[in-house]
């Protein structure tokens, strides 16, 4: 791998900034929804946020393909590091934070999200040659999990605190010999700005070759995002692959940022740390799908793979709609995180086979807005005073899997198209 540097600077920019917004999206909607008790409202507003990123995600493919994605990461950190640091300097001047601003960080993150990842994949296409496309893929997931892991246990102290010198972390009772104070969401979000500013540093020092030339279309920002329709409308077997491999995620989504909180607190009647712990099993899954996916399916096709992992999803949803064992609840965490993990690193890297890099930023744009507008819908839906009354939220669960279930039948149905192509 030519680039080997420019990835690894790239790998520890991501894992830097990504530790800290991790925690981040962990406080935010267990302050609405055990702080506040406002899950309802954060539900809603997550709602229309997301609903807001469509048109922006359009964009940001535009974006991607237009410009290095070198100085895309750049403006984006900015960006990001001059809003978290805003936010936090307003509450440690008023001694608290109106959820107005804590829901723009929220935004603000997911605005970021919408161009980040995408421009993340893209670049790392863009250095690497085709015959690695797996292993890098595997490699981002390996290195994204493990800090997702930092950022539940970090999470877990930062929450609640630490009480009688030990924390409870994974089920079990971890001795420290000190007690830590819990911080408050300004100093997260303090934090959070602050690995900004690092990753910053870093990205700037990624010096790269292209492993191929590419192409820059330099039309209207219009005549680029139909590049990106037109692409897929004459490879709909593309589209429909795209799509519903995505269907994992678009629950995960849901799960962590709208119903994991209400889980844990109404349903398992448990405290912050059994919903920080459940982060770190999920990364524990997802870093084994890291590590082992592409071996446990080297001798099966990527699309009979991806059903398979749906399949599991499925499973597992339903029955942690109908069980009240946080046993089993961390089990289903392990579960997801295999299954999320391993369908994205397969997913990419067949992608990444059959969209050229110079148009790989809008095509992707084109799956992003349809996973963000699936998204609002549920979360709409979730919103709902049924899901949000007594612990109803099973039945959100319930309905996961069964948007999952919707989705797998396109795998089904094109089985043959998608494994021809």
């Amino acid at each position: 791998m030519k680039n080997l540097q420019a990835f690894r600077l790239l790998l520890a920019a991501n894992a830097i900034s990504g530790f800290a917004q991790g925690i981040s999206m962990l406080s935010i909607p267990w302050y609405f929804g055990s702080v506040l008790n406002e899950s309802s409202v954060f539900n809603m507003s997550a709602g229309f946020i997301t609903i807001a990123t469509i048109a922006w995600s359009l964009y940001a493919g535009t974006i991607i393909d237009r410009y290095p994605r070198k100085k895309v990461f750049l403006v984006i950190n900015i960006c990001g590091g001059i809003i978290l640091c805003s936010v936090a300097a307003v509450g440690f001047t008023l001694g608290h934070l109106p959820s107005s601003l804590v829901l723009l960080v929220f935004a603000s993150t997911m605005f970021i999200y919408s161009i980040y990842y995408p421009s993340l994949y893209a670049f790392g296409q863009e250095i690497t040659e085709r015959e690695n496309y797996g292993k890098m893929n595997s490699r981002l997931e390996i290195q994204a999990q493990a800090t997702s892991m930092l950022a539940g246990a970090a999470g877990a102290i930062l929450l609640a605190g630490t009480k009688n010198h030990a924390i409870n972390l994974l089920g079990l009772n971890i001795p420290l010999g000190f007690d830590i104070a819990r911080w408050e969401l300004w100093q997260i979000f303090l934090f959070d700005g602050f690995t900004y500013l690092v990753s910053i540093l870093l990205i700037a020092l990624i010096k790269y070759v292209p492993a191929e030339e590419k192409h820059i279309e330099t039309g209207t920002v219009l005549e680029r995002v139909k590049s990106g329709f037109r692409f897929l409308k004459g490879n709909p077997t593309l589209f429909w692959f795209g799509n519903a491999s995505y269907a994992i995620f678009v629950v995960l989504l849901v799960e962590v940022h709208l119903l994991l909180s209400p889980y844990v607190s109404r349903h398992l009647q448990a405290d912050p740390f059994v919903y920080t712990s459940a982060e770190i099993w999920y990364a524990i899954g997802a870093l084994f799908a890291g590590l082992a996916i592409r071996s446990l399916f080297k001798s099966m096709h990527t699309v009979r793979a991806i059903i398979i992992l749906m399949a599991f999803t499925i499973v597992g949803l339903f029955i942690t709609a109908f069980t009240k064992s946080i046993a089993w609840f961390f089990a289903f965490s392990v579960l997801i995180g295999v299954t999320n993990a391993g369908t994205r690193i397969l997913r990419i890297t067949y992608l990444y086979k059959h969209i050229p890099n110079n148009i790989i930023g809008r095509a992707s744009s084109v799956f992003n807005v349809i996973n963000i507008a699936l998204r609002a819908a549920l979360s709409f839906l979730f919103a709902a005073p049924f899901f949000t009354d007594s612990d109803h939220v099973t039945w959100a669960y319930f309905a996961g899997g069964a948007f999952i279930l919707l989705w797998l039948f396109p795998m089904l149905f094109k089985y043959r198209q998608m494994t021809e192509k």
